[in-house]
């Protein structure tokens, strides 16, 4: 389709999205290979969670220790410990990105080495070609999957009993809104999230917040129109403004426990922010921690993983995951 088709609805360095649904990529679409990563001792695999629908994920597998051996087994024998299993989702705008991209291939390469879990990555469909809920819908099948265990990965070296949910930007929205799926499943397996960690997470609404700029506000606001243009109430669809009124609501997020990272310079963060104080207000009985990164943008610790920020922030995620 011709770029003279349509207006740009909303332009970054990745893309060029235009109001009558189409979409020109031009950044982050590039993978890497699952395998062995020398660096962090992490192997990953990739695999098919539903053939009718493509759905796929990259699965993570720190070096196991094993425990010490018995007495009576001086040569070995230990039993390695059960890990955390964390299912994570990729950022992108949901346009562009996969768990293959490179820069976010490393991330959870790192954070699984620095966390010891077992992780999911999960690559859902894009918009605009296949719009919004089809996302949430890849995530939560991809989500079940997982909390079943259906991977020997997960089987034989997950404690299905700690399960997290995590996500970078519009990933983090799709935690959100996993944890909310997962709040109200009649499923018991699903409710079983023990944390969820949102990093810059994605959200708008159809009235700026006082402290959020205009010039991202109305252009944002813009990219969900187009990708998701059936959402109930446009961007206070609860799935996209989780502030707005309407059930299923913020107290029943599943877990115990919730994290939510936002950064100085990032336009989102007036939003992560008021996400944190209306989950307070909300009811809700787990605990809420909130870190921000001062002096630094959107997602930078993807891209900038070994700077002084991004290290303390991998740090309070480990810490999160661990319990500390």
């Amino acid at each position: 389709m011709d770029s003279a088709s349509g207006e740009v609805a909303f332009e970054c360095g990745r893309f060029l999205l235009y109001s009558d649904g189409h979409v020109k990529r031009t950044r982050d679409m590039d993978t890497v290979p699952a395998g062995f990563d020398a660096d962090t001792g992490v192997t990953s695999k990739d695999v098919v969670v539903d053939a009718a629908t493509g759905l796929a994920a990259r699965l993570y597998l720190p070096a196991i220790q094993t425990a010490a051996p018995l007495a009576s087994e001086p040569g070995g024998g230990g039993a390695a410990t059960k890990l955390p299993v964390l299912v994570i989702f990729h950022g992108g705008y949901f346009v562009v990105g996969s768990p293959g991209c490179p820069d976010f291939h490393r991330y959870v390469n790192s954070l699984v080495a620095a966390a010891r879990v077992v992780a999911v990555s999960v690559d859902y469909r894009l918009a605009p070609e296949h719009p919004l809920p089809a996302a949430y819908d890849d995530s939560w099948a991809a989500f079940s999957w997982a909390a079943s265990g259906a991977d020997p990965w997960l089987s034989e070296h997950g404690d299905l009993g700690r399960v997290f949910v995590a996500g970078a930007s519009a990933g983090a929205n799709i935690a959100h809104n996993m944890a909310i799926a997962a709040g109200t499943s009649a499923t018991p397996v699903l409710a079983r999230i023990e944390g969820v960690i949102l990093l810059h997470p994605s959200f708008c609404g159809e009235q700026k917040l006082e402290s959020e700029a205009e010039e991202f506000w109305r252009p944002n606001k813009k990219r969900w129109a187009v990708i998701f243009p059936d959402a109930r109430d446009g961007s206070d669809d609860p799935r996209i403004n989780p502030m707005a009124a309407g059930e299923p609501g913020l107290a029943k997020l599943a877990g115990k426990r919730l994290f939510v990272s936002t950064a100085s310079e990032d336009p989102r963060a007036p939003r992560g922010r008021a996400y944190c104080e209306a989950v307070r207000a909300s009811g809700w009985p787990g605990k809420v921690e909130w870190f921000e990164s001062n002096g630094e943008g959107h997602a930078f610790f993807v891209f900038d993983h070994g700077s002084h920020e991004a290290v303390a922030l991998m740090d309070r995620v480990v810490a999160f995951v661990a319990g500390h």
